[in-house]
Parts: structure tokens; sequence; C-alpha cells
């Protein structure tokens, strides 16, 4: 059975999309920690980070460095912290989320809620910021 990511990717689950390439796909997380919290994923449906080929697994990190400062010249943080976890969807990707302190990385608190309109609003904006880099 696909994983949740795979369907987005599929386009059967919506998302706010903030940028795409013919092998990644970059989305707004449904359960952020923080404000411009993104998920940054390979189109091809791999579960570890580290099954990913050395050549397609640089390509994600590259494709991720320049999200990660499309996030940052649109959400104010002090950083953009990355984080890799892994056990809660099979499916590889990597968390970029704006920091200002250590404590804005972690899992264990409770995920931000913000309205789906709103969430839109930012993924253009981070889209757009992406698209100027």
């Amino acid at each position: 059975m696909p994983s949740i990511f795979s369907r987005i990717v599929a386009g059967e689950i919506p998302c706010h999309k903030i940028a795409e390439t013919a092998d990644y796909l970059a989305f707004l997380d449904i359960q952020p920690r923080t404000e411009g919290h993104t998920l940054v994923i390979p189109k091809q449906e791999i579960n570890y980070i580290f099954d990913i080929a050395d050549e397609p697994l640089a390509g994600m990190m590259i494709f991720a460095k320049k999200v990660a400062r499309a996030v940052q010249s649109c959400v104010p943080c002090e950083r953009i912290g990355v984080a890799v976890i892994g056990l809660e969807v099979p499916h590889a990707h990597i968390h970029l989320v704006p920091i200002n302190t250590i404590g804005d990385l972690s899992f264990e608190r409770a995920p931000l809620s913000f309205p789906s309109e709103e969430m839109a609003v930012l993924a253009a904006r981070i889209g757009e910021a992406y698209h100027q880099l």
C-alpha cells in the first residue's frame, strides 16, 4: 500500500506545496512544530533515507538546502533546524523546522495548528521565494 507521501505525490491527497522538481517535493507539515515547518521528500517511495542511492540523496539535500533558504526568508527565525526521524511515515523525508531555540525542534511536544487558508498563503510565499533563488 502506498505511503501517505506517495499519495500526496500522486495528487490523491492535497498538500500545501512549496516546491517540486521531477524527483523531489516540498510541502508544509500538517503537524508543524513551528510556523513554516516543511517536509522534503523524494517522489520515489523509499522507506529509509539511507537506502536512497548516493546521487539521489545528494540531490535531495541540495533541493532541501534551497527550500530551507526560502523558508528562512519568509519565516522569522534564527536558523532552519533539520531532522530525519523516519519512524512516523514509511517514506524517507527531511524535516526543515524554523527554530530560535533547540526546543523548537522537539517532536515530544504537541504540534501546532494553523488554519488551512493561512498555510496556503505561507506555502505560496515560500514557493515564490524558492523560485526567486
